[in-house]
């Protein structure tokens, strides 16, 4: 693993990885966002010849990271899954037959649509939109907390990337871990996912991912 940096939020220790996981260290649960697993088997079924081993390859760094922090806990903050059953949702069923004592809690998302039965097979805790754990809040969406809540919040389903500009008007745009004073936005944990480009203010962290490390930019 490289660049691991560690960020308190009252009090509690968030592990931060390249790999677009946070690790909470006195929960030993790990927390990822936006896996879309069936999405590149989904493009294929449109005729669009995504490789298979865009999806492969999250599915060993996910389980890396579970080994890498000895995770207790897989959390997911939405759209762990894509779209409607294909071969790739087969594939992670036999993945998670191989991690059966891992405990997986998933806040649903927009793109998690399948069945309750497929995440009840799976070994797959659904929350509901909204999860509290401690003074945490997890939804997948952190507009849809409209109103103030006492609790930090953590969310996805915005991909967030930051614009990184070099010389002259040249620029580029990473993932980030995008963290205000009242809420957080993780990465997108799939390969196959794009990014929206924040516009933080000077009070907001930000921690882009850069050709597997970690580079904090405010």
């Amino acid at each position: 693993m490289n660049a691991l940096i560690e960020y308190s939020i009252d009090d509690q220790s968030l592990i931060l990885s390249p790999q677009k996981a946070i690790y909470w260290q006195q929960q030993k649960t790990l927390i990822v966002a936006d896996v879309h697993i069936g999405k590149t088997g989904h493009f294929r079924k449109a005729g669009i010849p995504v490789p298979a081993r865009v999806y492969k390859a999250d599915l060993h760094r996910l389980f890396s990271l579970i080994l890498f922090f000895k995770a207790e806990k897989l959390l997911i903050v939405g759209d762990f899954t894509h779209s409607t059953s294909n071969l790739e949702l087969d594939l992670f069923q036999r993945w998670r037959r191989d991690m059966s004592a891992l405990n997986i809690e998933l806040v649903k998302g927009n793109h998690d649509i399948l069945h309750q039965r497929w995440y009840d097979d799976t070994g797959i805790n659904c929350t509901g939109p909204r999860h509290q754990l401690g003074n945490f809040l997890f939804v997948h969406d952190v507009a849809d907390c409209k109103e103030p809540v006492p609790e930090y919040i953590f969310g996805g389903h915005i991909h967030p990337g930051v614009r990184m500009r070099g010389m002259g008007k040249q620029s580029m745009v990473f993932p980030c871990f995008y963290f205000t004073d009242t809420y957080s936005i993780l990465p997108a944990f799939g390969g196959f996912t794009g990014v929206s480009v924040i516009a933080p203010s000077q009070t907001d962290n930000v921690f882009a991912i850069v050709e597997n490390d970690l580079m904090q930019l405010q």
